[in-house]
């Protein structure tokens, strides 16, 4: 029988342990129901603040520059939504927008001066007087 010297044994088991380690890797891969098992504690350890699927932490200006635009955005969206679908109404709970101005509101009346009444009252009897005359010329015999 052959023996093996020391330097020959320990090339057969460094063999012996990368064909293990091979079949361990191929068994992993073929079936990955069975998991993975850990026994070293620092494998359990996380950095919330370093890693990378961290959250980016941003400064106030442009938190609040993010909010501003997302309320404008919003609010586009409802008058986007307003404008398509006009079958939807609009539903008002505010008492203020009830109240009417009499005074100042386009269909009012406009309120005269004194001068403006006086004025309107001779050209009105003016025009009642050049009717008659007109009536009675047009109509002698009456």
């Amino acid at each position: 029988p052959d023996v093996e010297s020391m330097e020959e044994a320990k090339e057969r088991a460094k063999i012996l342990a990368e064909a293990a380690a091979l079949k361990q890797l191929a068994s992993d891969y073929m079936h990955p129901e069975v998991g993975v098992k850990t026994t070293d504690p620092t494998l359990f350890g996380r950095n919330y603040f370093n890693r990378y699927s961290a959250p980016e932490t941003d400064e106030d200006e442009f938190a609040d520059e993010r909010a501003e635009i997302l309320a404008e955005a919003a609010a586009l969206k409802k008058s986007a939504v307003a404008y398509m679908h006009p079958e939807v109404g609009v539903c008002s709970e505010d008492a203020t927008l009830f109240g009417r101005n009499y005074f100042e509101r386009a269909s009012a009346p406009d309120v005269e001066s004194m001068e403006e009444a006086e004025e309107r009252a001779k050209i009105l009897a003016e025009a009642a007087a050049l009717k008659q005359l007109a009536s009675d010329y047009m109509h002698p015999e009456v």
